[in-house]
């Protein structure tokens, strides 16, 4: 007959065969995101989200390549994540100086946040130069809100008209498959153009 030690002893290892298996199936690694889908992330505004469905697995991960590699797309996260609480603490200076970092490495979407920020004076004061250097930037590297909206501030009237030329440039050679939009960009660049001489708009609108 099985002696009552025995039968212990098989219980504790059937328990911890139990408790491996349970584990093995709850726990799955979360795999780090490579460069390139985390910027596509970034730029559908899936980021934040992406974290969060990822049950806040990576932020050590997150924070080191951010930190210590200076990747700037990683910068650009851990910035947002700092800004809006989302799986750390929140702490908006230190998230503004993170996308202010991938901002000065020519992060497109790191440029046009910060660009739209100080335009609207979310997290920081209104600052419609300050906005313009950076939409600025932004619209150079072709990022399509970035362009939209510098145009949108040269239309109000902020800006030097010396900028209107390379403004209508980028905005008219964007490439835009949705209509509305295609239409509020027409509308845009006609607006900006009562403020152009015609040989300008003629130039602006040549092949890049």
């Amino acid at each position: 007959m099985m002696t009552t030690k025995l039968r212990n002893i098989l219980f504790l290892i059937s328990v911890a065969f139990s408790c491996i298996s349970l584990a093995n199936e709850q726990i799955e690694a979360v795999p780090l995101y490579t460069q390139d889908e985390l910027i596509t992330l970034i730029n559908n505004n899936a980021h934040l989200k992406r974290v969060k469905d990822d049950d806040c697995q990576l932020v050590q991960d997150i924070e080191a390549r951010a930190e210590i590699m200076g990747l700037p797309s990683y910068q650009f996260l851990y910035g947002d994540m700092l800004a809006y609480a989302v799986c750390v603490e929140r702490d908006v200076e230190l998230g503004l100086y993170y996308m202010r970092q991938a901002a000065q490495q020519g992060l497109a979407a790191a440029l046009e946040q910060l660009g739209r920020y100080y335009d609207v004076g979310r997290l920081v004061q209104a600052d419609k130069a300050m906005a313009i250097v950076y939409l600025r930037e932004a619209a150079a590297l072709g990022n399509l809100n970035a362009q939209l909206r510098l145009v949108g501030l040269f239309n109000k009237g902020y800006g030097s008209p010396r900028d209107y030329e390379d403004a209508y440039r980028w905005l008219f050679h964007a490439v835009v498959a949705d209509k509305k939009v295609h239409k509020k960009i027409e509308r845009s660049l006609s607006q900006l153009g009562e403020k152009m001489p015609a040989s300008v708009i003629k130039r602006a609108r040549l092949p890049n």
